[in-house]
């Protein structure tokens, strides 16, 4: 049976109601959120609120005092899930390097057996213009992609994303270019509930000292130690996310992220994306906010395989004699939770260059430099030696090993700027 995409997802987010809800892989703190705002907002409601119904002229009016704490409550909750609960602006990873960036530098070479082999070269680096300016994006060896302008890959969640501000344990997920604005919203929102909590915990401290004549505040304190607690729990706390809430109003302002912010901060960079302060709030504020790129329900689609290249000037005559009996593609074991190829390198040239040569009668001789320059490549260094489409950009975990298949049809030309590594078949 097919599976669905967040069935097979190589990040390390959780899934809820069958791929409908999306959170971090620290989602378990969310509870420990829910309680920090849940459990003072029945306190404030059984030993304040209540108290001040019958507190004000006319005396329904004391009521609202209740329900503005219980309606306060709720939005706040409800942004706290917009924000944790949704795609955060996750980029899809994708299942091979991109071929197309595999660039032929006959500038760099290995010296094998004696001879100077040209390298591929796989960039680590691109230039994007914004707004006029040159920005340089990374390539993400872990999702295989150039990661776009303001991106960032997430160490915690596994994931590329999208105007990356930061991760959150808090609320439990990354925060990006798709739940920021519920974010500031979460923030700001909890900093207004502090501050009703404490000013109305105050009045009812006040109240208690107006019914005892020539009371003191110690008295009215002993009288309601709740509303002492909740005072001293919401200045706490006012602090804490009154802080954040300034902090990324100073963002917003200058349209910068957390992430931007702490690593460019002594750079002294222009920041390419200021449109002003008006522009930077309408930016985040007015703007739609973007559909996610991934269908989490949606089934997993195999990938089709590629049909064989039609044989070049030099495989012709292979290709001929070898006729309908062509030996199968030339697969890499490929785990479908590993992030690139795994490929064992070959060490003994010479064992490989007598397997060439025994190779011989099954079609036309073939040069042995065709072979070399495929091989001689530690599997530290940045550079891929074989002509192979599945061959991956090297990671340092791994090591190269290419079978003699690849080596009979290996063929790169010099005098081309990019070369695009051709399927091994035969």
């Amino acid at each position: 049976m097919a599976k669905r995409v967040y069935e097979a997802w190589k990040g390390s987010n959780k899934f809820i109601l069958g791929g409908r809800l999306i959170f971090g892989p620290d989602a378990r703190s969310l509870l420990v959120t829910l309680l920090l705002i849940i459990v003072p907002i029945v306190v404030f409601c059984v030993f304040v609120a209540r108290h001040l119904r019958h507190e004000f002229s006319p005396n329904n009016v004391g009521y609202a005092i209740l329900v503005v704490a219980i309606i306060f409550t709720i939005h706040v909750l409800g942004l706290l899930f917009l924000t944790s609960a949704r795609d955060p602006g996750i980029i899809p990873r994708n299942s091979h390097p991109p071929e197309e960036e595999f660039r032929y530098d006959s500038s760099v070479s290995m010296d094998v057996g004696g001879r100077q082999t040209p390298s591929l070269q796989f960039p680590r680096t691109k230039e994007v213009m914004v707004n006029g300016y040159t920005v340089r994006v990374k390539y993400c060896d872990t999702c295989m992609l150039y990661r776009p302008p303001r991106c960032s890959h997430c160490s915690i969640c596994n994931n590329c994303v999208e105007r990356f501000d930061h991760h959150c344990p808090w609320v439990g997920q990354c925060i990006g270019l798709r739940n920021y604005r519920f974010f500031f919203m979460f923030v700001s929102s909890a900093t207004l509930l502090c501050i009703y909590v404490f000013s109305l915990s105050a009045l009812y401290i006040k109240v208690l000292m107006d019914k005892h004549h020539q009371g003191t505040v110690w008295k009215a304190m002993k009288e309601s130690p709740a509303s002492v607690i909740l005072m001293a729990y919401s200045f706490i706390s006012l602090w804490f996310v009154g802080g954040l809430t300034g902090f990324h109003l100073y963002l917003i302002g200058t349209n910068q992220t957390t992430y931007e912010n702490f690593r460019y901060r002594a750079d002294n960079r222009i920041n390419v994306y200021d449109r002003g302060c008006l522009n930077n709030f309408l930016e985040v504020f007015c703007t739609k906010v973007k559909p996610s790129r991934n269908s989490f329900r949606a089934f997993v689609q195999e990938e089709v395989q590629r049909p064989p290249p039609s044989p070049g000037p030099r495989e012709g005559a292979a290709g001929d004699d070898l006729g309908a009996d062509r030996r199968p593609k030339v697969e890499d074991d490929l785990e479908i939770g590993e992030d690139l190829l795994k490929i064992s390198q070959r060490r003994n040239i010479d064992e490989i260059d007598e397997d060439i040569r025994s190779r011989g009668s099954n079609g036309p001789p073939h040069n042995t430099s065709d072979a070399d320059s495929v091989l001689g490549s530690d599997h530290r260094a940045p550079t891929i030696r074989a002509d192979a489409r599945h061959s991956s950009w090297g990671r340092r975990s791994g090591s190269w090993e290419i079978a003699p298949e690849v080596f009979a049809h290996s063929n790169v030309t010099e005098s081309r700027s990019y070369a695009t590594p051709k399927e091994p078949r035969q």
